[in-house]
């Protein structure tokens, strides 16, 4: 397989996230989320000030009750499985989703097309 490992599906429960580095450059480009039985994957930029990491310390990307992922240098709230900003200063834009695939053995890998240089971008 031409994709990059992040977990098992059941290692992240309901109403947890958890972030991940899938090319080693030392801090996490991409989270997890599983909101109402699926898995939602984002990159861990909020929209407002691109390229602003989302959690307020690892894995922490949801408000308390797992309901919001919530970005914690804006207060934004968003939507755990579309993603949308529904509170806060970029009201009306989205997190950028990032395609995941869980294979038969309940592993999730980053989808293929997600390319070093594409992370290495979102760190500008």
């Amino acid at each position: 397989m031409d994709a990059l490992h992040l977990c098992r599906a059941d290692a992240i429960g309901e109403g947890r996230s958890r972030g991940f580095d899938p090319h080693g450059i030392g801090s996490d480009t991409v989270f997890l989320v599983r909101f109402r039985g699926q898995l939602h994957a984002w990159r861990d930029a909020c929209p407002h000030v691109d390229g602003a990491p989302m959690a307020w310390r690892k894995d922490a990307y949801l408000n308390a009750a797992g309901t919001r992922i919530t970005c914690h240098a804006h207060g934004a709230q968003f939507e755990p499985d579309t993603g949308a900003c529904i509170a806060g200063p970029c009201t009306g834009r989205s997190l950028q989703r990032v395609a995941i695939e869980i294979d038969a053995h309940g592993e999730v890998h980053v989808a293929a097309h997600l390319r070093a240089e594409e992370t290495e971008k979102w760190q500008r």
